[in-house]
């Protein structure tokens, strides 16, 4: 006998079910669902969140510094141009007063950068392998639509926002609410929910 349901389906589409309802659990708080599949999700959802738990501390702070190109008041990168033999400076903007770009005689056209010093979380490699565990059952999840898209860091909600919420608890994460039979094949219907 297994250790868990078939939900009437192939093993290949029965853990893309999960996957994705249990993607959605993360990144919405709560889902509809059968009781059945509310169960198997509950199971992923739960140990997700424990190992979550147990490596949302596990990391250390580096700082790191950058080049990142200039941008003006209109959020345009910085253009100068520098001499093509020596690199010095010929003249600080590449476009005169009637916004038409300069020529200048064995001039170039070039970016202008700063440095800029950040500081950033380094997984150390339990949390690092905890992270690939996470993805490994977590689908990719976009924010917007077109050029506004982002993509949602899953692994980093769990880390940042969910973990420190259920550090001091001992399990049970997530509870099912019946809701009702469901019209047409009278399936119990069930909320299952982040505590």
């Amino acid at each position: 006998m297994a250790g868990y349901r078939k939900l009437g389906r192939t093993s290949s589409q029965r853990k893309a079910l999960l996957r994705s309802q249990v993607t959605a659990l993360i990144v919405n708080g709560k889902i509809r669902t059968t009781a059945a599949k509310a169960e198997e999700v509950q199971r992923l959802a739960e140990k997700l969140i424990t190992k979550a738990i147990k490596e949302r501390d596990n990391y250390e702070t580096v700082t790191v510094s950058a080049k990142v190109a200039r941008k003006d008041k209109d959020g345009h990168r910085v253009k100068q141009i520098v001499d093509k033999n020596t690199g010095a400076v010929l003249s600080e903007s590449h476009r005169d007063e009637n916004g038409k770009i300069k020529r200048i005689e064995n001039g170039v056209t070039v970016t202008v950068y700063d440095t800029v010093e950040k500081e950033i979380k380094k997984d150390k490699p339990s949390r690092l392998h905890a992270r690939r565990e996470m993805l490994k059952v977590l689908y990719p999840v976009t924010e917007g639509t077109g050029k506004k898209a982002k993509s949602v860091d899953l692994c980093a909600k769990l880390f940042d926002e969910i973990a420190p919420k259920y550090a001091d608890r001992k399990g049970g994460y997530t509870r099912i609410v019946k809701i009702g039979l469901r019209k047409g094949d009278a399936a119990m219907e069930v909320l299952l929910e982040l505590v």
